[in-house]
């Protein structure tokens, strides 16, 4: 990279780019304040000399002219050995790409305390805005007067997933294609009844399945693990003519699988086993596993675009999630056996 340390490359300046750019330095400078007011084709000149040289802005520098810390911090309730790894990148690449450096906090505790720890940040003046991906109350939101915050509670205290990422219509999308293949009596082994998810899993694929005119077998009581899907699978009757299991994750999944090889049934010659969340084991199974695909980056994106929004002072963007789910078929799903 050019300018980093030990690269042997000198860092490009902003005279530099402002010669490629055809532009003058006072430009460029504006360009990176990102004050408005320049036209379409020369911010698209400035943007490709940008590129071109791989400038990047002394953050540092400027933040001793500008007075401002060019920091955000992202809360989570709480640093656990759950991290919403995707989320975070989304969040983390839209600000560097806007020129700002992250901080991710885990705040402990209550309501109470996450609110007085995330007034105190704002408090010390060391970043410009708080993107917060658990609940925050809306006292917090008003005591923060028009300092900038964005609660995109995609979490809740327990880290399970909410809002979008909670959405169950995937279990539709799932119920279809299968149903397209030719399947009619399905099962479902679903999560733990305390995360919103695996409730509008649930719901969505017993609406489904009778919307279609299709034979719900039963809907087998989970908790995400590899073993509930196991045991869902060796505790299903011989004659139970089910045909298609939607499991509640891939690692359930997984548990489904090994739990008809182990009894001689064949995936999916004999039933098709469907998954979700696209972990990366899923491709390397035998067979490799059906499963669900979101885009948890552009989530975690578009609510950082929301926030900086907010530090500049212009206006929102909507925030779309159109596409943030993706059927991924792969061998473990099939047509039912004639």
């Amino acid at each position: 990279m050019a300018g980093e340390p030990g690269s042997g490359k000198k860092r490009a300046t902003i005279w530099e780019v402002a010669r490629v750019a055809g532009v003058s330095h006072q430009t460029v400078s504006r360009y990176l304040r990102d004050e408005g007011g320049l036209r379409p084709a020369t911010r698209e000149k400035i943007d490709k000399a940008v590129a071109e040289l791989d400038y990047k802005p002394n953050l540092i520098a400027r933040s001793m002219r500008t007075r401002r810390s060019n920091r955000i911090a992202i809360v989570l309730p709480e640093l656990t050995t759950f991290v919403p790894i995707p989320v975070l990148k989304g969040a983390t690449a839209a600000a560097r790409a806007a020129g700002y450096i992250t901080d991710v906090v885990g705040l402990e505790g209550d309501e109470r305390r996450r609110a007085e720890g995330t007034l105190s940040l704002l408090d010390s003046q060391q970043i410009e805005g708080v993107l917060s991906f658990t609940p925050l109350s809306d006292e917090v939101i008003a005591a923060a007067g028009r300092r900038p915050i964005v609660v995109y509670g995609e979490y809740d205290d327990q880290m399970h997933s909410r809002g979008e990422l909670a959405d169950g219509r995937p279990a539709g999308m799932i119920v279809r294609h299968l149903a397209e293949l030719g399947h009619r009596r399905f099962l479902h082994v679903a999560g733990s009844d305390d995360w919103a998810s695996a409730v509008n899993r649930r719901q969505v694929y017993e609406q489904t399945v009778a919307d279609l005119g299709l034979e719900n077998y039963g809907v087998v009581e989970g908790d995400w693990s590899v073993a509930s899907g196991y045991e869902a699978a060796r505790d299903l009757p011989v004659n139970s003519g089910v045909t298609a299991v939607l499991a509640a994750n891939d690692y359930v999944a997984m548990g489904v699988i090994r739990g008809f090889q182990d009894r001689g049934v064949r995936v999916p010659q004999d039933v098709s086993v469907f998954g979700w969340d696209n972990e990366e084991f899923t491709r390397y199974f035998l067979p490799s596993i059906s499963t669900v695909a979101s885009d948890r980056e552009t989530v975690g994106g578009q609510a950082m675009a929301r926030l900086i929004t907010l530090i500049r002072d212009e206006p929102q963007p909507a925030i779309a999630v159109e596409g943030l789910f993706t059927l991924v078929p792969r061998a473990s799903s099939g047509p039912p056996p004639r």
